[in-house]
């Protein structure tokens, strides 16, 4: 855990705990992982995840999964009963956050919709917000895993401090279906 959350704190990527453990190629071993513990299962979901998406449809709005995970978690997801309006991965796409051209490509998965109608909603302030934010969309902070643990503790690069867009913050999905209005009153 040291590991992560070092590179957590140096705004690296989860993978960079790996190699502080001699493991330099990480994705080999996805295969070896999901049959050892039988892919994304119920519990890897938050709590609130199944209810987060029929939720936002009945309040009118469309909802789409596209995160950096391997292409094996839509069909993973989809088995769990997540049924998005657009879902995609990382290694589907080509491309990997906090790259632009992942926001352009992740527009293009949603029918390219004005980048201003879609509200970004993400953990990383430094792979999500910030990025999705200069992609023109509505950012919103979800605090909570490991990267927003760190980052909320104040133990974020200052040059990230400064590019931080003002955005709803939210702590869990329950709290975003209920605040999600307020990513469309903020001003770009």
């Amino acid at each position: 855990m040291a590991l992560l959350e070092a590179a957590i704190a140096r705004g690296g990527e989860h993978h960079d705990a790996f190699v502080g453990l001699g493991v330099r190629d990480w994705r080999a071993l996805i295969p070896i992982v999901d049959a050892a513990f039988a892919g994304f299962r119920d519990e890897d979901l938050y709590p609130d995840a199944r209810q987060v998406v029929p939720a936002l449809r009945e309040r009118g709005y469309r909802v789409a999964v596209i995160g950096n995970q391997p292409a094996s978690r839509g069909p993973d997801l989809r088995a769990l009963g997540i049924e998005a309006d657009a879902m995609a991965m990382s290694d589907e796409l080509g491309v990997a956050k906090p790259d632009p051209a992942f926001f352009v490509r992740a527009l293009e998965v949603m029918g390219s919709p004005d980048p201003a109608d879609v509200a970004y909603v993400g953990d990383r302030i430094d792979n999500d917000v910030i990025p999705a934010a200069a992609a023109g969309m509505r950012a919103v902070w979800i605090r909570r895993g490991p990267w927003a643990a760190i980052q909320a503790s104040g133990r974020l690069d200052p040059e990230l401090s400064d590019r931080l867009p003002a955005t709803p913050t939210v702590d869990s999905l329950t709290e975003l279906t209920n605040r999600i209005g307020e990513a469309f009153s903020a001003r770009l």
